[in-house]
Formats: structure tokens, sequence, C-alpha cells
């Protein structure tokens, strides 16, 4: 490992900080196209500035900013609602290409019949195409769904793909009903406490996004931040995740998600081979030219926000708060070569 190069990497990071975040209902504002829903309904946590760690091997090779303070994860919440998914899988009540309707009860799938054809699979690699409004928020608004031009407008599930946060809010949803319990409940005790992770972290929803359950209203979460919520969380907590998947699943010794359940995470979508079950591949070097081909990625406002993972080097790199990350990544990635 070449340690003056790792350095000169994080320091250059450090010194990329992305401006404005110190007031986020301002910061967000500006990240909805659309006027007329504008509103923030879910809370908000200002930024503090340009931090993350560099790990190999679970050791901690360099850190900036500070690395136990949470901040919003934004889209990198998406790949963390994937684990959560995967929990599922692995107790037998998630089936990736089985409908949702068979086995939760939500109008959203089951009053139609795009609903009820849409899977969880669909769901995960945003490929459902479901049209409809939740918690105040209709699908159209975010203008992420048609910047890519992958959408096949009117199309069935699986036809076409959308990066839509109104659409994975839709699969926090779902999984909410499918466990009967907030999806925080489900994370902290299945992976977050298994891996060691600190109390540090939070998820929020919505103010008004509930769901009965048994004659009780459970809070659901948000899967993204566009109109505020989504997962806060720590560089070294979120360093500690993606330990977790580059392991396949394991830590210490124990099963805490299934290898296979990993397997599913990074497996090309059909419609969008660079994305997978919520994450990011660069096979193709698609997602980041200059990065390896080796790593996988969760990602959020546009790669300010993220967790990288490469098995070849045994590497995890968290950014938060930094700007031109790709730089980060090509760097740090020459620094530490491919294990042997």
């Amino acid at each position: 490992m070449d340690g003056t190069a790792l350095a000169r990497a994080v320091r250059a990071q450090a010194g990329r900080p992305v401006a404005g975040i110190d007031d986020m209902a301002s910061y967000l504002a500006a990240q909805v196209s659309d006027t007329s829903h504008r509103e923030v309904i879910g809370p908000l946590l200002d930024g503090q500035g340009a931090g993350g760690v560099v790990v190999r091997r679970g050791t901690v090779l360099a850190s900036w900013g500070d690395p136990t303070r949470a901040e919003m994860a934004y889209s990198a919440t998406k790949s963390v609602l994937s684990l959560v998914a995967g929990v599922a899988f692995d107790d037998g009540a998630l089936r990736l290409d089985e409908p949702v309707a068979e086995s939760v009860d939500l109008p959203e799938f089951g009053s139609s019949s795009h609903g009820r054809a849409i899977t969880w699979r669909h769901l995960l690699d945003q490929t459902s195409q479901w049209e409809g409004e939740l918690w105040s928020k209709p699908t159209w608004v975010d203008a992420q769904s048609t910047r890519e031009g992958t959408e096949s407008a009117g199309g069935p599930p699986g036809a076409g793909w959308a990066y839509n946060d109104v659409r994975v809010n839709l699969t926090a949803l779902a999984l909410t009903a499918l466990f009967g319990r907030a999806l925080p409940d489900v994370l902290r005790h299945r992976v977050m406490t298994p891996i060691g992770a600190s109390d540090g972290w939070s998820w929020h929803g919505y103010q008004d996004a509930v769901v009965e359950i048994d004659g009780a209203a459970v809070p659901v979460v948000s899967g993204g931040a566009h109109w505020g919520g989504g997962l806060w969380i720590s560089a070294l907590d979120l360093a500690r995740i993606g330990r977790l998947c580059l392991r396949g699943g394991t830590w210490g010794g124990r099963q805490v998600l299934s290898r296979r359940w990993i397997e599913e995470l990074w497996t090309p979508c059909r419609v969008k081979p660079e994305y997978g079950l919520s994450w990011w591949l660069n096979d193709d070097g698609t997602v980041w030219p200059r990065a390896p081909r080796t790593g996988r990625c969760a990602r959020g406002n546009g790669g300010s926000h993220l967790l990288w993972v490469d098995p070849a080097r045994d590497l995890v790199i968290v950014s938060r708060w930094g700007a031109e990350v790709e730089h980060l990544l090509a760097e740090v990635s020459a620094a530490v070569p491919p294990t042997s």
C-alpha cells in the first residue's frame, strides 16, 4: 500500500466540501425541480462538512472530518433498505420473483392488474413502473424518473427502470406491512446490533407516513431524502455495513445475512445492468469510469454520499458531503492494490 498517496487522496477529499449544507431546508428545496411539490414533509439534519473513512481488511487506514458524526444518507438509504429486505428473504417471508400482493394486503398492489404483477424484485431493482401517489407525493414529480430515458411509459413491471423516490417509499411501505413492525426495529435487531454499530444512527419517515397493522399505526420510513427523512448514520457505521456485504453477510463468525442475498444485491438488473437490488455496480465502468470495475456502491445526492465496497481489494470507502468523489475512488484504489 502507498500510504503517502492514500493520505494525499483523503486530504484532497476533505478539501472538496459540498456548499450550502448548513441550511438543509434550502439545500433540499433546490433538489426538487417541480415547485408544486417542494414542501418538506420529513425531518432534516443540517450537514457539518466533508467527512469519511477508508477501511481495509477491517482496519481503518484513514479518516477525515468526524467519522462518528451522523449525517443524512440521502439515496444511500435505498441500499440499506435492501438489507432489510434480505432479512425477510432469509426468513422465507420474501420471494424475489413472487408478486408482492401475495404476501401483503395493500391497495397499491391489489387494486389494479399492474399492481398485482409487481414482484419484490421489481420494487428492489426499481423496475416496478408503478404510478400513483404516496404520502402526498406523486411518482411523476420525481425528475429522476425521466432523466435517464430508461422508463417504459405505461409498460408492465420489469420493462423499464426509473430511479424514483416515491416508488422506493412504496418498497418501504410494503416491507413494513410484511414484517408487521417498523423497519428501524428490524434493522437494529437483525443487522446493526450484530455488526457492533453505534446507537447514533436513526431512520426517519414523513410526518404522515403510517400504515395500520392490527389496529395500530406503524410508522413507515422513507427510502431517500427528497422530502426529508431517510437514514441518518455515521461514516463508521456505514463502513460496518459495507464490511458486512464485503464478507458475504458474515460478521464475527455469524451469518447476519445470507451469502445468497449478497449475491442477489449485486446481480445486474436486466434493463439497467449497472444496477442491482438497490446497489450500483461498476462492472462496465458506467457508474464511475475512473474507478475499479470490481466496485459496488450505495450512493446518494449525486455521489456526495457514498459507500464503496471493492471485494478485489478488501476495501471499503465512505465519503459524505464531499464533491468529485470519483477522484477519491480512483486515487485510493491506486494506492491500495488488489489482494492476492
